[in-house]
């Protein structure tokens, strides 16, 4: 394990790992999204007030999604201590920032969708992010295969993991996940002809469904019938979105008789008024 930048190098500073790649991820993120942005002519002023809310409702979720771990309150942290001190989630970091940008869209009346704008810049961030997690977190469930990752008496206690046994590398598997998805999404599916918006519906979904099957290797502890909390949470949004995603199929959002991103900027660019009449 790596808490610090300085154990993984002698002259790097002594930065926690996990702080840095979620700062690196976000950055890149940043980057992402303005060339997105620029790509597809939106200029509506009111866009940074949507990454602020999506920044917001992703630090203060992720931190309350693991809050009451514990049925007997006086178990789990106080609000602050949870919001100052307490693990944060993945998951809920997405569902924040999901909320959080819905928020912002009716505090300042955005009325477009903005999911094109966030897919990519969400899956780079969340590639980058979790090289912070592979650093510093329990690895996985014990593997008999040679990719295991074998952590010292140190490590192993730090993370409550065991020591001298392979372990699933399971971050290694969802930054390649991510990765994928990034490269999908920058290459391919954001030049394709798809409803606004859909592209990050796409991607939320495939990482569900991804999530939910390495949580069976993550390490995570069972909350109820051998499943973990994160998987419980998933079995009710997973169908959510697949239902979302099979009705917008039918009504032919994934289709060629869908418009060209190309030849939607102009719509994008138009006023509330000159879109709804």
């Amino acid at each position: 394990m790596f808490p610090t930048l300085n154990d993984l190098a002698p002259w790097l500073p002594g930065w926690g790992s996990h702080e840095t790649f979620v700062a690196l991820g976000l950055c890149a993120a940043g980057v992402v999204f303005l060339i997105e942005k620029r790509r597809r002519g939106v200029s509506d002023p009111r866009i940074p007030y949507l990454v602020l809310g999506a920044l917001a409702g992703a630090a203060i979720l992720s931190r309350l999604g693991t809050w009451a771990q514990h049925l007997d309150p006086s178990k789990n942290l106080s609000f602050v201590d949870q919001l100052i001190h307490g693990n944060a989630s993945m998951l809920s970091a997405l569902v924040g920032a999901w909320l959080g940008v819905h928020v912002a869209k009716r505090i300042v009346r955005y009325p477009d969708r903005t999911g094109d704008l966030f897919a990519p810049a969400v899956a780079l961030a969340m590639c980058i992010g979790r090289i912070g997690c592979l650093l510093t977190e329990r690895p996985g469930t014990p593997t008999g295969q040679g990719w295991g990752i074998v952590l010292s008496p140190d490590a192993a206690a730090r993370t409550g993991s065991p020591a001298g046994v392979p372990l699933h590398p399971s971050f290694v598997y969802e930054i390649a996940f991510h990765a994928a998805a990034f490269a999908l999404l920058w290459f391919w599916l954001r030049h394709r002809r798809i409803a606004a918006g859909e592209t990050l519906t796409l991607y939320i979904a495939a990482y569900g469904v991804f999530r939910f099957l390495i949580e069976f290797v993550r390490g995570n502890d069972i909350a109820w019938m051998g499943f973990t909390r994160p998987q419980l949470f998933l079995m009710v949004t997973i169908p959510i979105l697949l239902a979302r995603i099979a009705v917008m199929a039918r009504r032919g959002a994934f289709g060629p008789g869908m418009p060209a991103v190309e030849a939607s900027v102009a719509d994008q660019n138009r006023s509330p008024r000159e879109q709804h009449a």
